[in-house]
């Protein structure tokens, strides 16, 4: 990836975060995918009055690219306030291992707060497709 594809990526996970719907924790999340074929889907964290039914920006990007023909995962970048609302939960790092483990995360904050990493680095345990044969 170039610093070009890193910075419209960015980009895009920061106008993202603009349309973040947070009524309730007022946290607002933006998040960006590259696509193998130079495709950008964005996506936004959605709240719901019953919280297990909200769904973060990570997984709204991801989930949007795949439901779109997407068959790789480049990259991801990720925007929030502050490196505490901007670092990926569990179910997110579990999903982005699930399309590519090496995944390139860029995390990044409007606080200034920036951050690098893979999608395996961030979930060194992840469960695996094997995992589900085992008795």
């Amino acid at each position: 990836m170039t610093e070009a594809d890193n910075a419209r990526l960015v980009d895009a996970a920061r106008k993202a975060r603009g349309h973040a719907y947070s009524p309730y924790s007022g946290v607002k999340i933006g998040a960006a995918v590259l696509t193998a074929d130079g495709r950008v889907y964005t996506g936004a964290n959605v709240e719901n009055v019953s919280y297990g039914l909200s769904c973060c920006a990570e997984r709204t990007a991801i989930f949007k690219a795949v439901s779109e023909g997407a068959d790789r995962i480049l990259a991801l970048a990720v925007v929030g306030k502050s490196e505490q609302f901007t670092r990926p939960c569990g179910a997110c790092r579990q999903v982005m291992v699930e399309f590519n483990p090496e995944m390139a995360v860029m995390m990044r904050g409007v606080d200034g707060f920036s951050a690098d990493a893979t999608a395996r680095s961030l979930l060194p345990a992840a469960f695996k497709p094997p995992e589900l044969s085992k008795k």
